[in-house]
């Protein structure tokens, strides 16, 4: 029974769409009427500004983080690793969107890896900003942290739900990055502004990201 709640609770943490609420209450827009659609953290940035996108992005990694170390602490790392996936699966399918399309699960997938095998995902987001810094692709960082993930895993020794939960991550986010893939292949896929063009205005032709 505690294991059944863990992993419940932890859907419904990931089912939280603060990329949604946040737009909504400090825009009074629909983040999935712009940009890609999408309510994770990489369209509300590319949109919105780097304030509101760094805000989803925390939030994200939180609501991936506490079910996957509560869960760690309580019943051990497999259903840490099981509530994590399901936070991953929220954050995707979220019940309070009404299971319509989330979001790519990358900052809720590094959340759930700090608190299952903090290691990993500390070098997991250290992956992510390098990448991300060096080519302002947030796909191209996204999915480098993420196949990191298994590698630096087996790596390190960690107990095989990690190592599973990490390559299954892994291909879960290369396969939600197939158009990204596509774009950066025909040169069109757009890289994240880090300060907004004072001539641009939030939310108007902003080129489909992640």
């Amino acid at each position: 029974m505690t294991q059944a709640l863990l992993v419940v609770g932890g859907y419904l943490a990931g089912s939280l769409p603060f990329g949604y609420w946040l737009v909504r209450w400090f825009r009074g827009a629909d983040i999935r009427t712009v940009g890609s659609g999408n309510i994770g953290a990489t369209n509300v940035w590319r949109t919105y500004g780097a304030r509101l996108g760094i805000a989803v992005m925390m939030l994200d990694t939180v609501k991936g983080f506490v079910p996957a170390f509560v869960a760690t602490l309580w019943v051990g790392s497999l259903w840490g690793v099981v509530a994590g996936a399901a936070a991953m699966l929220g954050h995707s399918r979220p019940v309070f969107l009404k299971f319509a399309r989330g979001g790519k699960m990358v900052a809720t997938c590094g959340g759930a890896f700090l608190g299952v095998a903090p290691v990993v995902g500390g070098i997991g987001a250290a992956v992510w900003i390098i990448v991300f810094v060096a080519f302002r692709y947030a796909s191209v960082a996204s999915i480098a942290a993420a196949l990191s993930l298994p590698l630096v895993a087996f790596g390190l020794g960690e107990p095989w739900p990690v190592i599973a939960f990490a390559a299954a991550a892994a291909l879960a986010v290369l396969f939600l990055h197939r158009a990204n893939v596509r774009r950066l292949r025909t040169g069109t896929e757009g890289k994240i502004q880090l300060r907004r063009r004072k001539d641009q205005p939030a939310g108007k032709d902003q080129p489909a990201g992640a």
